[in-house]
């Protein structure tokens, strides 16, 4: 699971990636662009029966990141925006943001 904050005013954003532990025994890191794809940059830390990882990011650009479990497993998050032979992507937040306040069209 990904969970977007709202863009603060300095321009950056957090983001929350969850992950149940038994999809992963043994440890998770996530990697990606913005941490420069190091799998010892952002391991995630157990909270009851949860991987989980809160990181801060520019709210103006896409991310790419993958999971990486205990034996070189990598894995993909199924609430990515979207997936590709990379892993999944996150739409800049920012966007994602704007595109929560945009009124709904009324059709006649």
């Amino acid at each position: 699971m990904i969970k977007q904050g709202k863009p603060a005013q300095n321009g950056q954003a957090k983001l929350t990636f969850s992950v149940p532990v038994d999809q992963a025994p043994g440890g998770l890191s996530v990697v990606g662009d913005f941490n420069d794809w190091d799998p010892y940059a952002h391991p995630m830390q157990v909270k009851k029966d949860t991987y989980e990882l809160t990181v801060t990011v520019p709210a103006d650009r896409p991310i790419c990141f993958r999971y990486l479990a205990d034996g070189g497993v990598w894995f993909d998050d199924v609430d990515a925006d979207y997936h590709d032979e990379h892993g999944g992507h996150i739409k800049p937040v920012a966007q994602s943001a704007e595109a929560d306040e945009e009124p709904l069209a009324v059709s006649a």
